[in-house]
């Protein structure tokens, strides 16, 4: 099966659990062009192939099909041969690589960076409050992410909307991708260069002060992966996190109170519509059997992140998970798994966007009928397209700070 189409889209819980019915655990994939690969979505088969880095590479040089790749594949940025970055480093390397990024993650102090968040969400609201609508995804949720990103990674604040309209650019995928995704470099590379003059506490400058001596180019691949993997997914956690309360009667009676509710509706979105759902990938290094798959040396393997959340051997009923149990992939497992702080940075950024939203306007209310919200089509991500809202017109906060 392609994995692509409407139905990635409109129902991907039921393409999941059509693909498990009739391939099993790993099911067989077409990517763009006819290529083949492996779609994991077993939660056992998962955790082995995530588990187990030097069976399952992160190494894409080990890809059997790169004879049959054409030059303008449009998923080459996605899974690119030879890519220098810390997503596709294995052993010692990286090791190193990913324990510098989280040494420098852990150190943002989780007050101030609460605090950020709230700025920037409050500036937000303030620019469409008195309106009475608006539109969540492109007006909040896409912006918010990764202005506070370029605060903590040590970019001066007036630079802040260009990284956002740069960083947007390229994980749309749109005409002006490339031009977003040179804007972006350039940008890095002039931070890095201001950092090796006037150094200081942001995560740039620590990730400069690292004992492994990387190169401004590794740091510098290192600081774009962590940009768009911090931006995107949290954005859509923001999206996906607000539809669930606006669309889900469970939710609806909190909205202008019960700040309980605001976790659980982000630890079920993790579980049901998480916002990574597919991920590429992991390369075979020798010949193996996966579930009752015979995986030959070279193949790709995609996570069935979604899929895998799904699995009936593991969720022996569809009832949502609510209840804090977060043993889902979202956030993957193993060595190349999401770091920890990351992690928490991402949670804390989203659920401040969702709760000063909230506090601001009470009687945020879907625009439109459910059944008529649409998702963005991608075989990777879930997020909304758009995600129209009214509310009572109030008072933007001012110059608050």
């Amino acid at each position: 099966m392609p994995l692509s189409g409407v139905r990635l889209q409109s129902d991907p819980t039921g393409l999941y659990r059509e693909l498990r019915r009739d391939h099993g655990a790993v099911a067989p994939v077409l990517l763009d062009g006819g290529l083949p690969a492996w779609l994991v979505l077993g939660y056992r088969e998962l955790h082995q192939v995530t588990g187990d880095p030097t069976l399952f590479s992160r190494d894409s040089g080990l890809w059997n099909q790169w004879d049959n790749v054409p030059d303008d594949w449009p998923m080459a940025p996605m899974i690119g041969r030879d890519q220098p970055s810390v997503l596709y480093t294995v052993g010692e390397q990286h090791r190193e690589r990913a324990g510098t990024i989280s040494e420098a993650l852990e150190a943002v102090d989780p007050f101030a960076l609460k605090r950020y968040a709230e700025e920037f969400a409050d500036e937000l609201v303030d620019g469409f409050c008195a309106e009475g609508r608006t539109e969540i995804v492109s007006r909040y949720a896409k912006l918010l992410p990764v202005r506070v990103l370029a605060r903590i990674f040590g970019f001066p604040d007036e630079q802040g909307p260009g990284v956002v309209k740069a960083l947007n650019d390229l994980t749309d995928g749109n005409a002006g991708a490339l031009a977003g995704q040179r804007f972006l470099a350039e940008a890095v590379a002039a931070l890095l260069r201001e950092k090796h003059a006037v150094g200081g506490q942001d995560v740039v400058s620590r990730m400069l002060r690292n004992p492994h001596g990387f190169t401004d180019e590794e740091i510098a691949e290192d600081l774009m992966v962590m940009l768009v993997a911090g931006h995107q997914p949290t954005a859509d956690w923001i999206g996906n996190s607000l539809r669930l309360m606006l669309t889900d009667d469970r939710f609806a009676a909190s909205l202008s109170g019960g700040r309980h509710s605001v976790a659980e509706a982000m630890n079920e979105v993790l579980w049901e519509d998480t916002p990574t759902q597919n991920v590429a990938g992991r390369w075979a290094a020798r010949d193996t059997t996966l579930g009752t798959r015979r995986i030959k040396a070279g193949d790709m393997l995609l996570l069935g992140i979604a899929g895998a959340n799904y699995d009936p051997q593991i969720r022996m009923d569809s009832s949502a998970l609510t209840g804090g149990n977060n043993a889902f992939f979202s956030f993957g497992h193993g060595e190349h798994r999401c770091p920890f702080p990351a992690q928490e940075i991402a949670e804390i950024v989203a659920r401040a966007g969702i709760e000063v939203l909230l506090d601001r306007l009470p009687d945020l209310d879907l625009a439109v009928p459910t059944e008529a919200l649409t998702w963005r089509r991608s075989p990777w991500q879930r997020g909304l397209a758009e995600l129209p809202v009214t509310f009572t017109p109030a008072p933007a906060y001012g110059a608050a700070y």
